[in-house]
């Protein structure tokens, strides 16, 4: 697959506003997407699933996730 050259100018541009932290981030989810065979189960398998967290369970990941944003470890994904 080639690059479309727009994109990378931009993504160049992008990529040298960030820190070298930031970078590995973005350069750990580009590996994350490139991957052939992702790991994880399709949508449809977790439907079964749907309803059954209550209210304030939910409210209460929601709160941890927002307090955690963007400290993702995204290596991990691709290991």
């Amino acid at each position: 697959m080639m690059i479309n050259p727009l994109v990378e100018k931009e993504l160049i541009a992008q990529l040298n506003k960030l820190s070298d932290e930031q970078q590995q981030q973005v350069l750990d989810f580009a590996r994350f997407l490139a991957m052939k065979n992702p790991v994880g189960v399709p949508g449809k398998e977790l439907l079964k699933f749907a309803g059954t967290i209550s209210h304030e369970d939910a409210k209460i990941m929601l709160e941890a996730a927002e307090e955690n944003w963007g400290q993702a470890d995204l290596k991990s994904w691709c290991e």
